[in-house]
């Protein structure tokens, strides 16, 4: 017990019977007065071979999933997945699995620093003068003079950062990861608002259609929340109570899904607009009657030719529109990520009404929010990243505080963030691990861990339910470490003022409790309370709150086959020959590269681990007489980079493929110096949403002479069979 709370005043505090086992086990809003003593001390609430189990949030993507963590004598052993929450079922992604490897990773950063920028030394500080520091920003600075920049993937500091911008004048704080840049996030919003009239998160019921038609949409591994996807696909292949349903993806590159597909049509890319609105056309023509004008404009054979898909199969499409029952098309972040992907969108979104599925098992909604939240509230787009970059260069953005992101690293080096950071006085990062931006940081004031933390996460999708995840410490924190939520209250009450009156909390948790109060008053929900302090000791228990009933919303469709859809084809930037297609690293993704768990584990497609590669058509690595392993330069109008081969045939001949994930200049011993970070190589081009054109890129090949033998876990032979029937 802490020198201030004795175990006797604890117990008072909790009660007995089970009041006293909940919070015992961090189940009550009081255990956050509780220390955890080093493990040779023998914490006196554990026992030996008895483990405690926590149910908290994953705070690896924005996803929300729902975790439980098994601990014993005070350490976080294994993470499984909630199986209460209505988000993922009690599943877990490699990345929720390998989150023990982020708490007890050797380089966490484990007390407040002040550095000089791009230094690695540093001298600590200590908390009381890292607070100062903090309100001596708010204090010092005008409130336009100030900005947050912020990560996708904690919503309740969000919100404590947005309440004190909004009552004290600051600017309001941004929003930005590299998954949703992949995702294209804001392109689907856009496109939903354009159709619907109300901009928000479609959410495609996968597990009740029969028949799935993605465009681009990697929803195995990394688009939008992964693991509940998953789930709806085994529910589309499921085939003992209904008919096995067909699942068809069109890419220019295999991802996973693609290879779980019946069908992959390797496309060209830009060209998916053309193809939805083809498709669309003949199942109506199939159908009679008058053509809807969103149709009107679209010839079938002209997107064959242009697509490289024969007529005689868009017609076979078609055909499974007009006979089939449970339609279902899915826009994805690859065919998204271009200069048309708000056609692409709109395109592919139209195409369900062709279905006609709105509303309907196996059709489009609009996902819930989550509870008491008034509106989906996107990430930032590239764009707007763009425009927050420029108030930098231009010097009017004296202060930043960086929580949950590493621009230096997500975003491309064509942004030039680290130069725009010279035009920026004071530079204070709150990071949990050594990363490219915390080096370039004035000071450093380190969060706790995830698994160390309070909070919530709003479900943005995935779930049919309205979901609010929520998260508590399950180990007490390991280093010098403080919530970012106590270190900005704290900061506030001390510039007093404005400030203070901003924030009038006593710690996190109060905070916690005034925001998720109005659930009291909410019906329909998993658990009801007479009292704050009861709902909170379920909130944990529990690991949220949801409601029991479906809560996605039927879209608004009267007039979506009135609008006159663009079928233009996409731009591409660069005079190269080759279409370059980044793609998220579904073992990696942007942040998992300092964890050694998923730095062995292979990539599902090609079996490397530990490194980057650039993924090039047989036929094509032939020609350029290249072979596994040679190092190559890719050089776009942004830059270059040198990678070396792997031989990967399903791929376009014409396109080519690298994974994002490597790349880290900094980020620990793990991560530093390994492979390269395919957004050095995207250019400044942007789709009408805002989003970033990632796939809007063409690159050329240059040979180096040199090799880089990859880790590949199927060995040297790989599916090429080299070396077999060798005399040894």
């Amino acid at each position: 017990m802490t020198d201030k709370f004795s175990r006797r005043d604890f117990l008072k505090l909790a009660g007995v019977g089970t009041a006293t086992t909940a919070i015992l086990t961090g189940c009550g809003p009081a255990s956050r007065y509780v220390k955890r003593e080093p493990y040779m001390l023998m914490p006196e609430y554990t026992y030996n071979g008895q483990s405690t189990y926590y149910a908290t949030t994953c705070r690896e993507c924005a996803a929300g999933c729902g975790l439980v963590v098994r601990t014993s004598q005070g350490r976080a052993i294994k993470t499984e997945g909630n199986a209460n929450h209505p988000l993922n079922l009690g599943k877990t992604c490699a990345r929720g699995q390998a989150t023990l490897h982020g708490l007890y990773n050797p380089d966490r950063v484990t007390d407040p620093l002040q550095r000089k920028r791009g230094n690695v030394s540093a001298a600590k500080m200590d908390w009381d003068a890292a607070i100062q520091t903090v309100a001596d920003a708010f204090k010092q600075y005008k409130p336009n003079e100030a900005a947050f920049l912020m990560g996708t993937s904690s919503d309740h500091l969000f919100d404590l950062v947005t309440d004190l911008c909004s009552r004290t004048g600051l600017n309001l704080p941004v929003r930005f990861g590299a998954l949703s840049m992949f995702e294209s996030r804001a392109t689907l919003a856009k496109a939903a608002e354009n159709l619907f009239g109300e901009a928000g998160l479609p959410f495609f019921d996968v597990g009740g259609a029969q028949v799935v038609f993605s465009f681009g949409a990697n929803f195995l591994e990394t688009w939008l929340s992964p693991v509940s996807y998953t789930r709806g696909f085994a529910g589309l292949r499921e085939g003992q109570t209904k008919k096995r349903g067909s699942f068809i993806q069109f890419e220019s590159r295999m991802s996973s899904t693609a290879g779980k597909a019946d069908e992959w049509i390797p496309l060209q890319p830009g060209s998916e607009a053309l193809v939805a609105l083809a498709i669309g056309r003949l199942a109506l023509e199939m159908r009679g009657g008058p053509l809807p004008r969103a149709f009107a404009d679209i010839d079938p054979r002209t997107a064959a030719a242009r697509s490289g898909i024969e007529l005689e199969t868009l017609e076979r499409y078609a055909e499974m529109f007009v006979n089939s029952t449970g339609v279902l098309a899915i826009p994805g972040g690859a065919a998204l990520g271009q200069t048309n992907g708000l056609a692409v969108a709109e395109a592919v979104l139209t195409l369900n009404a062709v279905a006609d599925n709105f509303g309907k098992q196996g059709g489009v909604f609009f996902s819930p929010t989550a509870p008491g939240q008034e509106k989906y509230q996107r990430s930032a787009s590239v764009k707007e990243m763009q425009d927050l970059v420029q108030k930098m260069t231009d010097g009017e953005i004296k202060v930043l505080f960086v929580h949950g992101v590493n621009p230096l690293f997500e975003l491309p080096a064509s942004l030039e963030f680290k130069k725009a950071l010279d035009g920026v006085e004071q530079v204070i990062s709150f990071s949990t691990f050594p990363d490219e931006t915390a080096l370039e940081s004035d000071f450093v004031f380190p969060d706790h861990h995830g698994l160390e933390s309070w909070g919530y996460q709003r479900v943005s999708t995935g779930s049919n339910q309205s979901a609010l995840s929520g998260s508590q410490p399950v180990v007490s924190p390991f280093y010098n470490t403080r919530s970012t939520a106590d270190v900005l209250i704290a900061a506030a009450q001390l510039a007093g003022g404005d400030f203070a009156k901003a924030l009038p909390f006593k710690d996190e948790v109060e905070f916690l409790q005034e925001k998720v109060a109005p659930l009291l008053n909410e019906v329909d929900g998993y658990f009801s309370a007479p009292d704050i302090n009861t709902f909170m000791a379920s909130f944990q228990q529990y690991g949220g709150w949801w409601k029991n009933s479906d809560s996605r919303v039927i879209p608004n469709t009267a007039d979506v086959f009135n609008r006159n859809l663009k079928a233009a084809e996409a731009e591409f930037a660069g005079e190269g020959e080759f279409f370059f297609m980044p793609f998220v690293s579904p073992t990696l993704a942007e942040a998992g590269a300092n964890k050694p768990w998923l730095q062995e584990l292979p990539d599902p497609t090609t079996t490397v681990m530990w490194n980057t590669w650039v993924e090039i058509n047989p036929e094509t690595a032939h020609e350029l007489g290249l072979e596994d392993d040679d190092v190559v330069k890719i050089i776009s109008e942004a830059g270059e980079l040198e990678v070396p081969v792997y031989r990967y045939p399903a791929i376009r001949p014409d396109t080519i493929a690298i994974p994002f994930g490597q790349g880290h200049t900094a980020y620990g011993r793990y991560a530093e110096q390994r492979g390269v970070n395919p957004a050095d190589l995207l250019g400044r081009h942007f789709n009408e949403a805002g989003d970033l054109a990632f796939a809007g890129m063409k690159v050329r090949i240059e040979k180096t002479g040199k090799k880089q033998p990859l880790s590949r876990l199927e060995s040297i032979m790989g599916v090429y069979g080299v070396g077999l029937g060798e005399e040894h």
